[in-house]
């Protein structure tokens, strides 16, 4: 800050100092002081009338002169301040209607929000729905799969007593060791050998049936 603006500050806080003052209650008493004091000098014989009065008149006029230049200092500063206050008023008008302007694409923000909340709304219903339906279609399968399983524990059983049958049937065999059947090419084959190997294909069958059974329930 250079000294002429500084200058200038000073003079203008005095302005602003002295025009308060001159409107404040101790100015009325002074003033109040003054001219008793003035117009009791000639009652005293201190001085004439006329020089009293010419003196008492000089004074007040410079006094209204510098008061009126001080008002003017006062004023042309508020008239500033009134300007820089205008111009504040107008940046922040602009700053309002920009505002304005972002709260309206807020909203409109707002509103396709809630647009996708709802579509997520519906999707998950659905997807609810869908595993809903997951769910039953895994409680039939592993019931087809338990039913499956009976089935095969069934077979087993009945494999086991064709077995029982079969050994029985061993023991009751009529007259000779080996009964041979012929075939059309000249070969014979056992019926006890051949009835073993349709019972050991039976349980492979069964083997595989339960692995795929297990498969089914653990899918991990």
């Amino acid at each position: 800050m250079s000294i002429r603006e500084r200058q200038q500050k000073m003079m203008e806080k005095g302005a602003e100092s002295i025009t308060r003052w001159i409107g404040s209650t101790a100015s009325v008493l002074l003033h109040t002081v003054l001219f008793i004091v003035s117009f009791s000098l000639p009652y005293f014989k201190v001085t004439t009338f006329e020089r009293m009065l010419l003196f008492l008149t000089t004074i007040v006029s410079l006094e209204a002169i510098y008061l009126s230049i001080f008002i003017q200092m006062s004023l042309n500063m508020n008239n500033q301040n009134i300007e820089i206050i205008q111009e504040d008023i107008e940046e922040l008008s602009g700053d309002i209607e920009e505002i304005s302007e972002d709260i309206e694409e807020i909203s409109e923000d707002i509103e396709e929000i809630s647009g996708d909340i709802e579509e997520l709304g519906e999707d998950l219903e659905e997807i609810g729905e869908d595993i809903e339906e997951i769910q039953k279609d895994v409680v039939e399968m592993q019931e087809d799969v338990e039913e499956i399983q009976k089935d095969v524990e069934e077979i087993q059983e009945d494999v086991v007593e064709m077995q029982e049958e079969l050994q029985e049937d061993e023991e009751v065999v009529i007259s000779a060791e080996e009964v041979h059947v012929a075939h059309d090419d000249g070969q014979y084959s056992n019926p006890e050998t051949t009835n073993t190997q349709l019972l050991l294909s039976i349980q492979a069958t069964l083997r595989q049936l339960q692995k795929e059974i297990e498969q089914l329930k653990n899918p991990g």
